[in-house]
């Protein structure tokens, strides 16, 4: 239920970020219905957008269709300045940007402008590799013929979005596809579109040719049937649930898409006996409680060695015990809200099932209620012990604040522990053992491995897993890959 208060978000907005219309073909678009987008912190009204369906989303494609032609006949090098506007000014209105994103997704002030800097270097590392899309002359297999491979942009690009890094996921997705020649069609979630419109706004101001970025939200299910059934679509890119990838990658085979899939985790973090207990430390923080653990490659499960284990446990316990949560906009917070009451509903869940198990709780373990989070869905961050293997905290991605640690004995044992999941994202390893650091990460069945560090995202590495955890890379020059398709030209001489 909403306050009767709304969250006060940008005092001074001469250049209109906060806006309350979708984005179709360079136009600013309203609707017969809108839903309001309120603040995790205290269930205040923040904005109000517009509830499109398949009728838009339809338009958006028409506009996409139109523009490509003319934008992928652009250099690369036109079309990298365009992105590098863009980034600037993102990097310009960084505060703003911030300001609106913990208002609708709760993050802290501080993690939403780091948030806005990791969004912008796509945009600045895309810019670069548009100018660097080469084929090959191959040697050829006759005397009379010559083979030219070329690499061309694969069209319209959908996208759908998640909540949790609301202007990351686009650009990561938008800078390869634009720096490549394609039209983009985007579709945010519906808890978080503002910041999608923002940036689609900078993307105005930059020069973004019309039709080349829009922006739709509303009806899931509708926009979605567009985005992935309609054959002018020639690329799907989707972060987010590993069953709703699932579901939409098997319609985007009717008309045989290109689908990139960014899915869910389930990290292990496994720390050995001889690790640096500090760094240690220090990287399950990272992992775990960045965003309020609501992250695709957050720290799922911290497996900790038997001689490293208690004080592991103390030591991490007692850092998280003195975090401040609160609303970002308030002041100085470690950890914000979570999304919404269901995410609430599941770490209590996940609590109550391994101190079922034999868990201990060392640390919080239950929503926070007093005057202070009042009206919000905020969870205490938590460390239990004890926790078995068995527990719904090592089986599901909790998405939450709660670490649990499982105690193991032998490295065997951890990499068997470690790869009993369908998920492949990312792992975390802390050991000082150089033949350690070599075995380890080569037996986890994981697309990225994190050595000796919690944090492992960079535009300038590839981003994405195995197994059930998706299709594809994200970020570095192998980020461009899905969204350029490979020409032969056999030519007789």
């Amino acid at each position: 239920m909403l306050a009767e208060r709304s969250t006060p978000v940008l005092e001074n907005d001469e250049l209109g970020l906060l806006r309350d219309t979708a984005f179709i073909d360079g136009a600013w678009v309203t609707g017969e219905h809108r839903f309001d987008v309120t603040n995790p912190a205290d269930g205040s009204l923040v904005g109000t957008v517009p509830s499109l369906g398949a009728a838009e989303a339809t338009l958006a494609v028409d506009a996409a269709a139109r523009a490509q032609p003319a934008w992928a006949r652009l250099t690369g090098q036109a079309r990298g300045a365009v992105l590098r506007r863009w980034a600037a000014l993102m990097l310009e209105n960084k505060d703003a940007l911030a300001r609106l994103m913990t208002a609708e997704q709760g993050k802290p002030l501080a993690e939403a402008a780091g948030e806005v800097a990791y969004a912008a270097s796509f945009l600045e590392w895309f810019a670069e590799e548009a100018r660097r899309v080469n084929g090959a002359l191959l040697t050829p297999h006759a005397t009379d013929r010559r083979l030219v491979v070329r690499k061309e942009p694969v069209g319209v690009v959908a996208a759908v979005t998640p909540w949790n890094f609301p202007l990351a996921m686009i650009t990561r997705k938008a800078g390869p596809a634009l720096a490549a020649g394609c039209t983009f069609v985007l579709k945010p979630s519906e808890l978080t579109p503002l910041s999608a419109l923002a940036l689609a706004r900078l993307a105005e101001l930059a020069g973004v040719p019309a039709g080349v970025f829009n922006v739709v939200m509303g009806d899931a299910v509708a926009i979605g049937e567009v985005l992935t059934g309609d054959k002018r679509v020639r690329k799907f890119t989707f972060t987010g649930s590993t069953a709703v990838g699932k579901m939409l990658a098997a319609r985007c085979m009717n008309t045989v898409k290109r689908v990139s899939l960014e899915l869910g985790g389930n990290a292990p973090f496994i720390v050995f006996d001889d690790a640096d207990l500090e760094a240690a430390v220090e990287g399950a923080l990272a992992s775990k409680f960045r965003n309020a653990g609501q992250t695709c490659v957050c720290a799922n499960r911290l497996l900790i060695q038997s001689g490293i284990y208690d004080a592991f446990a103390a030591r991490l316990a007692e850092r998280v015990a003195a975090f401040v949560v609160g609303p970002g906009l308030a002041g100085r917070t470690d950890q914000g809200p979570l999304i919404d009451a269901r995410a609430v509903a599941k770490a209590q869940a996940h609590v109550e099932d391994a101190v079922s198990r034999g868990g201990r709780i060392l640390t919080g373990g239950a929503q926070l209620t007093d005057d202070a989070h009042a009206g919000g869905t905020f969870f205490a961050p938590t460390v239990i012990a004890d926790v078995p293997a068995s527990a719904l905290l090592c089986r599901e991605e909790t998405f939450g604040p709660v670490a649990g640690l499982v105690r193991f004995e032998t490295e065997e044992e951890v990499i068997a522990l470690a790869n009993d999941t369908d998920a492949g994202l990312a792992a975390y390893v802390f050991t000082r053992d150089l033949g350690r650091s070599w075995r380890v990460p080569e037996a986890l069945a994981y697309g990225m491995v994190g050595l000796n560090t919690g944090l492992i995202s960079t535009e300038v590495a590839p981003f994405g897993g195995v197994k059930e955890s998706g299709i594809g890379r994200e970020g570095s020059s192998f980020g461009m890959d899905d969204y350029l398709d490979i020409k032969l030209t056999c030519l007789g001489v």
